[in-house]
């Protein structure tokens, strides 16, 4: 079974950074797709940033130049560092983890950006 424990999660203020970290247990790590996504009260899920097993990267829109993912796969962590914090970032963001029909979550962070 594969686990995914996201950290890294706060209160910031606008224009602050923070650094999500997520680790992976049970899994190749290496091989699975990894992503962040993010819920917002009242909104639905989306993706944020998504890393392929080979490095290559995708950002949405609204966070391209402020947002890096990455991953450290000696480690198994995929992290993603977050600058510039805008207030509409606050949000639940999750961690998955993707290989063929493998689908796997975490518990989510509460990141929360507020003067």
């Amino acid at each position: 079974q594969v686990q995914l424990v996201e950290s890294g999660g706060g209160l910031v203020q606008p224009g602050g950074s923070l650094r999500l970290s997520c680790a992976a247990s049970g899994a190749i790590f290496r091989i699975y797709a990894m992503a962040w996504y993010r819920q917002a009260p009242g909104k639905q899920r989306e993706l944020v940033a998504h890393i392929t097993g080979g490095g290559t990267t995708t950002y949405a829109d609204a966070v391209k130049g402020r947002f890096t993912i990455y991953r450290n796969n000696p480690k198994s962590t995929v992290y993603l560092q977050m600058n510039s914090l805008k207030a509409e970032d606050t949000a639940v963001y999750y961690c998955n983890g993707r290989w063929r029909t493998d689908d796997y979550w975490g518990q989510g962070t509460q990141v929360t950006v507020s003067s």
